[in-house]
């Protein structure tokens, strides 16, 4: 399959699956919840999503779009970390988490592959 937009990779289209079953389990949090974990939560879900777009439009220099994908990779982390502590404050299920947690995995090993062989995706590299 040919990849002609950020939207054909595989790892976007799972950080994008990953982020709405977030999104949704998140709005059963508590109100109060609101502007700390719910927010956090869903921004760095998002923002693993939104890194791998910047990164693709970055492909020209090698250093930027490892930067990206980089960027990518710690934001997954962090939504591992908030996941962690939703299902510790009682918001999420053991199953949930789990599930959350190696989709996540999944996601940043894809990453990682695209940071180690940068050359198989940088177009017209300017270094």
């Amino acid at each position: 399959m040919k990849i002609n937009s950020f939207r054909d990779l595989r790892v976007y289209q799972a950080a994008v699956e990953a982020f709405m079953k977030i999104f949704e389990i998140t709005k059963t949090f508590p109100k109060e919840k609101m502007y700390s974990m719910t927010d956090q939560i869903r921004r760095s879900s998002r923002s693993v999503c939104s890194n791998i777009g910047e990164a693709w439009r970055r492909r020209r220099y090698k250093a930027a779009f490892i930067a990206k994908l980089n960027d990518s990779e710690t934001e997954a982390t962090e939504t591992q970390v908030w996941l962690e502590l939703a299902l510790r404050s009682g918001y999420i299920t053991q199953e949930f988490n789990e599930e959350m947690f190696m989709e996540y995995e999944s996601i940043i090993a894809q990453l990682v592959v695209m940071i180690n062989q940068p050359e198989k995706w940088i177009i017209g590299s300017v270094k």
